[in-house]
């Protein structure tokens, strides 16, 4: 094996969803926090930052086990203030910002369930 170690990143995510207004509302205004914005396509609604598509949403869920997903905050502040926007669009609260350090130390993070039952998260690795 290579010396090199080659770092996999996901490009995007596709979910269905039970019911696709709910979520559209919920994904708009939780991840506005962290900068993404709402791409429109065809059949299903997207979530990125700009220049890219990182959730899609589409109609057809629940899914089921149910998803973790988790998103890369800047900060802290970033952290609390998605965690407030998301139980501010219908999320229920799965864990309040704060640090976890079984992790790893400087892990910042909160959880918060969407409308079908997914565990989303957003973290801040503060090494």
């Amino acid at each position: 094996m290579s010396d090199l170690v080659r770092r996999v990143t996901i490009d995007h995510l596709t979910v269905p969803v039970a019911d696709f207004e709910r979520s559209r509302a919920f994904y708009r205004a939780s991840l506005a926090p962290l900068g993404y914005r709402e791409i429109e396509v065809d059949d299903y609604i997207a979530f990125g930052a700009p220049g890219s598509e990182d959730l899609c949403i589409e109609p057809g869920g629940p899914v089921t086990p149910r998803l973790h997903i988790a998103f890369a905050a800047a900060s802290q502040e970033e952290v609390q203030a998605w965690h407030a926007a998301a139980l501010a669009a219908g999320g229920t609260d799965n864990g309040a910002p704060g640090e976890r350090p079984q992790y790893h130390p400087g892990y910042y993070a909160a959880f918060v369930l969407d409308p079908d039952g997914h565990n989303v998260e957003a973290v801040f690795h503060g090494r």
